[in-house]
């Protein structure tokens, strides 16, 4: 059993603590319903009824909670996150006249999340159980919280407990769980069919071997969808090494594949009528006698030649050779992740996800699913003009072209050289990470783009979209 399913339970009338929910607009006409001492108490409390507000309120013997919401008629994903986070350990339940609760079981159980996996003494305040009537809403909300976990989970996981080794052992798990089956190659193999991959790993010590990991799942004769993702476990810059402050969060360098990875565990949890195609090229961009230089020319799986003009810039590199492989069976949809540029943060920040499409109806569908699940993303353009910009001397295309200008932008189109004509493609370039917390997502590693890719490919391959 998911040890989150406790956290929700189908409200079969058990003892449970009320929690009213309340907005600016209403909050008049529910204090006036209370006792003079519950107004004070409020009051004390400097609770006005704003979104994330909380407060506990006592009612003779016992107390309940509320919560401040935008629209209490109309609970958002996050509503209850600030109570889920801030209340004592116990059972709860939504008083008469709050909102259908279904979008907001997620954050429920998001914003008690804790990563204390390195603590001796990790602190530990009990479960907070909500009790809902929206018992259909129940298992989407626990799987998605799930696969947002899985991502958290992986991007903290310093590099020396997640190098390539252990991004396998993942996707062993996810394959013995599913019944799917699972290839690795690595060594003079990869050398000779992912010369890319095989490149930017080969620096690494030993035990952080690269690999392309490769999991298969579901009938053959339904229609192909492959996920992506850069596997970067730890990114030193290579010889064009990062300066420490930029080498301080390498470890999530392997955002991508975390994302991929809890993607393709949400697929086969559904059980989706799709051939699903999981790739991750695994590496850590070391540095050693043996690390590929600025200057080096690589041949990579699709022939093309690339000019390494930063070996900085290796996720690219990394993904192409996947990207090749994930097309020679056709897929009918392929997404990748990918903890790609810093332009996209500049441009987008923290929290929007740079997403690239070759299908206007495509990347249509994955903003709408974005909005509809809190996850949004922002579509940024695969510029024809901008192509000239990898052009090398010596090459077919360079990796890294100076002058910085639309980083994102040239980056993706990087990969597009790789994307076989006619696959319906998209592209995320995600930061996988949060700088500060907010209610139902702490700080540190975080999906962005999981679920509006998932809510995408349920609209798509299963006729809708769960609640």
């Amino acid at each position: 059993m998911n040890q989150l399913d406790a956290l929700i339970q189908p409200d079969r009338g058990q003892k449970a603590i009320p929690l009213h929910i309340v907005d600016k607009a209403n909050l008049p006409a529910w204090l006036a319903a209370l006792s003079a001492g519950q107004r004070a108490a409020l009051a004390g409390q400097s609770f006005e009824g704003g979104a994330g507000e909380t407060a506990i309120v006592p009612d003779r013997d016992a107390w309940f909670a509320v919560g401040g919401a935008a629209d209490a008629a109309k609970l958002g994903t996050w509503c209850l996150a600030p109570l889920a986070d801030r209340l004592p350990a116990g059972a709860y339940r939504l008083a008469m006249g709050a909102g259908a609760e279904g979008a907001a079981l997620f954050g429920w159980i998001t914003a008690q999340y804790r990563f204390d996996r390195y603590r001796t003494d990790p602190a530990s305040t009990g479960p907070r159980v909500l009790l809902t009537s929206a018992v259909k809403a129940i298992e989407p909300a626990l799987a998605e919280a799930t696969a947002v976990m899985m991502v958290r989970d992986l991007v903290n996981t310093p590099a020396e407990d997640m190098g390539p080794a252990q991004l396998e052992a993942e996707a062993r798990a996810l394959a013995k769980a599913h019944h799917a089956t699972v290839h690795v190659t690595s060594g003079d193999a990869l050398e000779q069919g992912y010369p890319m991959i095989h490149a930017v790993g080969r620096a690494a010590a030993r035990g952080f071997a690269p690999r392309l990991i490769e999991l298969e799942w579901g009938d053959p004769a339904h229609p192909r969808l492959a996920i992506v993702g850069k596997g970067v476990c730890f990114d030193s810059g290579g010889l064009d090494m990062k300066p420490s402050s930029a080498m301080a969060l390498m470890k999530k360098d392997m955002g991508g594949a975390a994302h991929a990875l809890a993607l393709a565990s949400l697929v086969m949890g559904a059980g989706l009528p799709v051939r699903l195609h999981l790739l991750i090229p695994a590496v850590e961009n070391a540095i050693s006698g043996h690390a590929f230089r600025p200057g080096d020319i690589l041949r990579a799986r699709s022939g093309l030649s690339v000019e390494i003009t930063n070996t900085d810039a290796e996720g690219r590199l990394v993904l192409g050779d996947a990207l090749v492989k994930a097309c020679e069976t056709k897929p009918e949809l392929m997404i990748d992740f990918a903890t790609l540029t810093g332009a996209a943060r500049v441009a987008l920040g923290p929290d929007l996800p740079a997403m690239f499409a070759r299908d206007d109806a495509t990347a249509d569908g994955l903003i709408a699913a974005g909005l509809e699940r809190s996850d949004p993303c922002w579509r940024l353009p695969l510029h024809e003009g901008y192509r000239e910009m990898l052009k090398s001397d010596v090459a077919d295309l360079q990796n890294s072209p100076s002058g910085g200008f639309a980083g994102a932008t040239v980056a993706a189109l990087f990969l597009d050289r790789f994307v076989a004509e006619g696959v319906d493609w998209a592209h995320f370039d995600t930061f996988a990470w949060r700088p500060a917390a907010k209610p139902g997502r702490p700080k540190g590693g975080e999906a962005l783009g999981l679920r509006a890719s998932w809510g995408f490919i349920l609209a798509r391959f299963a006729g809708g979209s769960a609640p």
